[in-house]
């Protein structure tokens, strides 16, 4: 093959490539799930004076964990997001993750109290803590943000002396 036919049929292919669309940094939730679950996320561990949920990551430890230990929980995750998704739109007239902080709140009340939606939230809150007070490595507590906050000295990740 021609050099020059070589370099076209190469710049075609990264054409082609490209024009796909960049990939998402979620493994597991699309990019509407992994906004949907941050918001949630971040009022079940709000900033203070410290970070959140948000700032140290318990959203992208949940994503990960989905796709390993927590694959039993993919379809209540996404049947679940979908539904927290309806619920904002029906009563309020937004996606979840689109809705003003204090329309956030109302829907996770409104599953909190639900006996069907219950179980989801209950979930959520318990992955949430992990992913806010578990290690670094598995995805959560960016920066150690939980461990700075207790005044915990956190172990040295395993490998990195």
């Amino acid at each position: 093959m021609e050099r020059r036919k070589f370099i076209a049929a190469g710049l075609a292919g990264t054409s082609i490539a490209c024009s796909r669309g960049a990939r998402s940094a979620w493994r597991f939730f699309t990019v509407a799930e992994g906004r949907a679950i941050e918001a949630a996320c971040g009022h079940i561990i709000p900033v203070d004076r410290d970070p959140g949920a948000v700032e140290a990551g318990a959203a992208v430890f949940i994503d990960r964990q989905l796709t390993g230990h927590y694959k039993e929980y993919q379809t209540v995750y996404r049947n679940c997001i979908a539904a927290l998704d309806r619920q904002s739109v029906a009563v309020f007239g937004r996606a979840f993750a689109d809705a003003p902080p204090e329309v956030q709140l109302e829907v996770l009340k409104r599953i909190e109290q639900n006996p069907r939606t219950k179980p989801f939230f209950e979930l959520l809150v318990a992955h949430t803590m992990q992913g806010f007070y578990g290690s670094p490595r598995h995805g959560g507590n960016r920066g150690r943000a939980s461990w700075k906050m207790l005044g915990v000295a956190g172990p040295p990740v395993r490998g990195r002396a």
